[in-house]
C-alpha cells in the first residue's frame, strides 16, 4: 500500500492535494517513532534504553504521535513533490488533519507554488538613461551633512530649545493628582519623534522647568486608533544640547579625509553624488526594461503570490493586526509589480542559464573584503553568519539578467 495523491485544486500560483497514509504506513511510523524514543529516555527504575516498549508508548503517546505525523508529512510532500512535478516556493500548509486509531490519516496540502509563464519577447525595447545632474546646492547640502555629523553636542544653559537640539525629557501621564509611566525620552526636536504639540511645550521650557498640558494626537498619526485623541500630560525639561558646527576651513577638509583643501572635499562629495546619480539612473533603465518584458508578455501576478508579499511587507514594516486591512490595500500596487518582477527575472534565469555561479560569487567576496580590508573568508563567514549569501548571489544573479536584456535592447544616452 502506499501514499495517495489527489489534486483537488489548481490555479495559478497555489494548489491543493488530498493526502491519504493507509494504516499499514501510519502503525509502521508509529513504531519507528515508539523505537526513537525507547532508546533515547531514562525512566526510572530502568537503564537507558531498556524501558519496555507499552511503557515508553504510554508515557510518550503524544510526543510519539507527533513524532510519527512528522515522518508521513515529509513521506508525503516526497511523494506529491514526484507525483506532481511541483514547483513550491515554500512549504505547504496542512490542513483538515483526521487521525483515527486503527484508520489511515488523511490530510490536505495546500501550496504556494510558481507559476508558468512563457515570454515570448525580451527584446527590441527602447529606454533612455538620462542622468540627473548633480548641483552646487546639493554639494553643499551634502557638505552641510558631513560637517553636522562631526559636530559635537554641548550643553546649553538658560535658553530655550530650537529646532535641530538635543533635549533629555520626562513625559508622564496624568490621571487627576497621579502621575503614571513617567519615561524619559531622549529627542533632537524637529525630527518627528514626538508629536507636535508636544515638541511646541518642550520649547516653551527652560531645562529643570515642568509643564502640565492637554496634547492632542495630529489627524495623519501613523497609529490610526490615537487619531484626533487627546492626553493629559506632565512634561520636564532636564537638558538641552546643541550641535557646535565648526567652520569650513582647509583644515576641517583634513580632518574628515585625506584631502589637500576644502575644494578637494567638495570635488569629492560631487564624485560621489555623480556616482549615485549614475546608479539612479541605471535603476531606471532596469526597471523601465522590466516592465516593457512585463507589460509585451501580459505578465499576470497571482493571487496567492502577491498575498504573500504582502505578508512580507507587512512583517518587514512591523504592521499591526488591526492595520492590516489598510497596509494591504496601499501596498496592493508594489506587492503586484514585486511579483510579476521575479516570475519575469526567475524565467529569464532559468530559460538563460544565468545563475551566479560560485566562483563569480567568490570573486565578489574577495572584491569586498578587499574593500574593506579584511579576509575574503571572515567576510564570508560574516556573510553566511547574517544569512545574507544567498542576497548576494541573486545580486550577482540579477546583474547578469540586466546585462542580458540591455543587450537585447536600446538604451539611448541623451
Amino acid at each position: 500500500m502506499t501514499i495517495q495523491i489527489t489534486k483537488t485544486h489548481e490555479q495559478p500560483g497555489e494548489a491543493s492535494l488530498a493526502v491519504t497514509v493507509p494504516t499499514d504506513s501510519v502503525r509502521e511510523a508509529e513504531e519507528r517513532a515508539t523505537k526513537a524514543w525507547q532508546a533515547r529516555v531514562r525512566l526510572p527504575g530502568f537503564r537507558k534504553g531498556k524501558a519496555p516498549v507499552a511503557v515508553v508508548r504510554k508515557r510518550f503517546a503524544e510526543d510519539i504521535r507527533q513524532a510519527a505525523f512528522e515522518e508521513l508529512v515529509r513521506e508525503s510532500w516526497r511523494t506529491a513533490l514526484a507525483q506532481e512535478q511541483l514547483k513550491p516556493i515554500a512549504d505547504p500548509h496542512i490542513h483538515n488533519l483526521k487521525w483515527q486509531e486503527g484508520a489511515p490519516v488523511t490530510f490536505e496540502f495546500h501550496v504556494e507554488l510558481r507559476p508558468e509563464i512563457a515570454l515570448q519577447r525580451l527584446g527590441g525595447f527602447t529606454v533612455e538613461r538620462t542622468v540627473t545632474p548633480v548641483t552646487a546646492e546639493q554639494v553643499e547640502a551634502q557638505l552641510a551633512e558631513v560637517r553636522g555629523e562631526r559636530a559635537p553636542w554641548v550643553p546649553v544653559e538658560g535658553e530655550r530649545p530650537r529646532p535641530k537640539d538635543l533635549v533629555n525629557v520626562t513625559l508622564a501621564q496624568r490621571e487627576g493628582a497621579a502621575i503614571k509611566d513617567a519615561q524619559p525620552y531622549q529627542l533632537v526636536l524637529g525630527e518627528g519623534r514626538a508629536i507636535p504639540e508636544v515638541e511646541e511645550r518642550i520649547m516653551s521650557l527652560l531645562p529643570g522647568e515642568t509643564v502640565d498640558a492637554i496634547v492632542r494626537f495630529p489627524e495623519d498619526f501613523a497609529e490610526e486608533a490615537k487619531r484626533g485623541q487627546t492626553r493629559d500630560v506632565r512634561i520636564t525639561l532636564h537638558e538641552v544640547k546643541r550641535q557646535h558646527l565648526a567652520e569650513l576651513t582647509d583644515d576641517f577638509a583634513r580632518e574628515v579625509g585625506d584631502f589637500e583643501d576644502l575644494d578637494a572635499l567638495r570635488r569629492a562629495i560631487r564624485e560621489d553624488l555623480e556616482k549615485d546619480a549614475a546608479r539612479e539612473a541605471d535603476a531606471r533603465v532596469r526597471a523601465a526594461l522590466l516592465e516593457q518584458v512585463v507589460q509585451a508578455n501580459r505578465v499576470e501576478a497571482p493571487r496567492p503570490l502577491v498575498e504573500r508579499a504582502l505578508a512580507a511587507y507587512a512583517q518587514a514594516y512591523g504592521i499591526p493586526e488591526d492595520r492590516w486591512p489598510q497596509f494591504a490595500k496601499e501596498f496592493q500596487p508594489i506587492a503586484e509589480a514585486q511579483v510579476r518582477r521575479d516570475l519575469v527575472l526567475d524565467w529569464i534565469v532559468e530559460r538563460q542559464g544565468l545563475h551566479a555561479t560560485a566562483a563569480e560569487v567568490q570573486a565578489k567576496i574577495q572584491e569586498l573584503a578587499a574593500r574593506r580590508g579584511m579576509p575574503a573568508d571572515q567576510l564570508r563567514a560574516s556573510l553566511e553568519k547574517a544569512k545574507r549569501l544567498r542576497d548576494l548571489e541573486r545580486g550577482l544573479t540579477e546583474e547578469k539578467v540586466f546585462a542580458f536584456l540591455m543587450s537585447q535592447s536600446t538604451v539611448e544616452q541623451p
